[in-house]
C-alpha cells in the first residue's frame, strides 16, 4: 500500500482492497519523493505531514502493522521494496495534478511490465473530476449547476472498514526525525500545536464535535471569524486524507436522516465540501491553474510589482485591522478563517493590485491545509480571473467587512492586541479615532500600529481603473 495524501486506515479504499487481497499481509509505505511530481510541499504542510505520519505509524502498530519510510524516486523505491519483500501487487489512491497523474501512469505501466499487479482507487474526492458532465458532455465551469448535479447523482459508497490486523516482513525504514520536516529559517510553527491534532483520530474527533452542535448554525456562523466553532476546521485533515469527503458526507447525511441537525445548515456545509471537489474539476481540466490565469484576459491586467506592499501584507502590517488579523492568524496557527481569506485576497489583488499568484504562493507555504486545487481555484475566484469568479469590480471593503463579520471585535483584538483597548467604533479604522481616544488606547499610529498603506477609496478606484485598462487592451488585441 503506497500512502500519499490518504493518511488514514478507516474507509481507505486502496488499503481496504490491499488487505483483502493479501489476507492482511500488507507493506505500508510512504515515500519522500526526491523528484517532485507536482508542487513541492510548503513549510506548514511539512509540519503537518510530520505529525500525521507519526499518528499513522501509531495506528498501524496498534493492529500489528508498521509504516515503512523511504526516500528516493517513487519508481526506484517501489522496485526496491518489491525486490526486498517479494510483493506481488501495489495499491494506491489516485492523485489529480497533471504531473502526478503522468508519473502514476508511468509507474503503473512499468510495474505491469514486471508482472506486478497495480490497482488504484478514489480515496480523496466525492466524485472524480471526469464524472460529472454537463448536458453537452463537458465539465462544469460554474459551481451552482455542479453542486446541483452532485446532489442529484452522488450516492455514498459503502464504508470500507479499517483492517483488523496487518502483518508484513521487516524492512529498513528511514527515521522520520531525520526528514526534518519542521519549517526553518525561521521555524514559525511554534503556535501550531495548540489548535491542531494531526492524524486520523484528530480528524474524527473534530468532525464529531462539529456535528454534535455547531453544524446546525453553520449557515450563519461560518462567516464569523470571532466565533471559535463557527467552522469545522477539517480542511487540513482533508488535505492529508486523514478523513475523506465521503466520510464527512456519510456522517452528515446520517445526522440529517436522524433529524439530529438543522438540514438547511448542514446542506450548506456539504456544499462547501463539494466546492473542494469542484476545485479539483477545474485543476484536472486546467493543469496550470496555480500559475496561469483561468481567464486569459487577465494576462492583460496592469498589475503592480511592489515588494514593500507585498511584505506589509504578508506580515499583517497593512493598517487595516481585519486584514492584519487574518495574516497574523495565518502565521501563528497555519490557518485562516475562510471569510478572512476572501478579505485578505481581495485586498492584495484589488487594493494593492498585486498579482494573485503572489498571495497563492504565500498561502501555499504557510497554510497547514494548503491544497493544490482549492488554493489556486479560490485565489483566482477572488481575483476575478477564475471560473465562476466574483466580478473584478467587486472590491471588498475591509472596514465594513470587519464591522459586519467580526461582530464582537474579538477576532481583531486577539490577533492585533495593540488595538485591544480601542472602542469598537474605531476598531476597523483606527485612523478615524481622535487623538485623545488613540492616546487612551495606547496607540500611536505609525509606531505601535501602521497607517493604512493605501486609502480605501483610492485603492478601490485604482482597481477599477486597472480593470478598464484590461478591457481596453483586450478590445484592441
Amino acid at each position: 500500500m503506497w500512502f500519499r495524501r490518504d493518511l488514514r486506515l478507516d474507509d481507505n479504499p486502496a488499503l481496504h482492497a490491499a488487505a483483502a487481497a493479501a489476507d492482511g499481509r500488507v507493506i505500508c509505505l510512504y515515500i519522500r519523493e526526491t523528484i517532485e511530481h507536482g508542487r513541492a510541499m510548503g513549510g506548514a504542510s511539512k509540519w503537518w505531514l510530520d505529525k500525521s505520519l507519526k499518528s499513522l505509524q501509531q495506528d498501524l502498530e496498534a493492529i500489528g502493522g508498521t509504516l515503512i519510510l523511504r526516500t528516493g524516486t517513487a519508481q526506484a523505491v517501489l522496485d526496491d521494496v518489491i525486490e526486498e519483500s517479494g510483493a506481488e501487487a501495489v495499491f494506491w489512491n489516485r492523485r489529480y495534478e497533471q504531473p502526478e497523474r503522468d508519473a502514476d501512469a508511468a509507474i503503473k505501466a512499468h510495474l505491469k511490465d514486471q508482472s506486478i499487479q497495480v490497482e488504484s482507487f478514489n480515496g480523496s474526492v466525492l466524485t472524480e473530476p471526469w464524472t460529472q458532465k454537463t448536458g453537452s458532455g463537458g465539465y462544469y465551469k460554474v459551481y451552482t449547476p455542479y453542486w446541483r448535479a452532485v446532489q442529484e447523482n452522488f450516492t455514498c459508497p459503502d464504508r470500507k472498514p479499517a483492517p483488523e490486523s496487518l502483518s508484513a516482513p521487516t524492512l529498513a525504514s528511514d527515521d522520520l526525525d531525520d526528514w526534518a520536516l519542521h519549517p526553518s529559517n525561521p521555524d514559525w510553527s511554534e503556535g501550531f500545536d495548540e489548535p491542531w491534532s494531526p492524524g486520523e483520530t484528530g480528524a474524527k474527533d473534530r468532525l464529531s464535535q462539529f456535528l454534535d452542535g455547531p453544524v446546525s448554525n453553520y449557515d450563519d456562523d461560518r462567516n464569523r471569524p470571532d466565533l471559535a466553532r463557527g467552522t469545522s476546521g477539517l480542511s487540513p485533515h482533508l488535505a492529508f486524507g486523514e478523513i475523506s469527503p465521503v466520510q464527512i458526507w456519510r456522517a452528515t447525511q446520517s445526522k440529517i436522516d436522524a433529524d439530529e441537525i438543522n438540514e438547511k445548515s448542514a446542506r450548506v456545509f456539504l456544499s462547501e465540501i463539494a466546492w473542494r471537489d469542484f476545485s479539483y474539476v477545474l485543476l484536472y481540466h486546467n493543469p496550470d491553474l496555480a500559475t496561469e490565469n483561468y481567464k486569459a484576459d487577465f494576462d492583460l491586467m496592469p498589475w503592480r510589482d511592489t515588494d514593500e506592499d507585498l511584505q506589509a501584507w504578508q506580515k499583517g502590517l497593512t493598517g487595516y485591522p481585519i486584514v492584519d488579523a487574518g495574516m497574523r492568524q495565518l502565521w501563528h496557527t497555519g490557518w485562516m478563517h475562510n471569510r478572512v481569506r476572501m478579505i485578505v485576497a481581495s485586498f492584495l489583488t484589488k487594493h494593492l493590485l498585486i498579482h494573485w499568484s503572489h498571495g497563492e504562493d504565500w498561502f501555499w507555504d504557510t497554510l497547514v491545509d494548503a491544497d493544490p486545487a482549492s488554493n489556486s481555484a479560490s485565489w483566482q475566484w477572488t481575483a476575478g480571473s477564475g471560473a465562476d469568479a466574483a466580478p473584478y469590480f467587486r472590491v471588498f471593503n475591509p472596514i465594513t467587512q470587519g464591522e459586519k463579520f467580526d461582530e464582537s471585535g474579538d477576532y481583531v483584538r486577539k490577533w492585533c492586541p495593540e488595538l485591544k483597548k480601542l472602542p469598537r467604533k474605531y476598531l476597523y479604522q483606527p485612523w478615524e479615532a481622535d487623538p485623545a481616544t488613540l492616546d487612551k488606547a495606547g496607540i500611536t499610529l505609525g509606531e505601535t500600529y501602521p497607517h493604512p498603506i493605501v486609502e480605501h477609496k483610492s485603492g478601490r478606484q485604482r482597481a477599477l481603473d486597472a480593470y478598464e485598462t484590461l478591457k481596453e487592451r483586450r478590445d484592441a488585441a
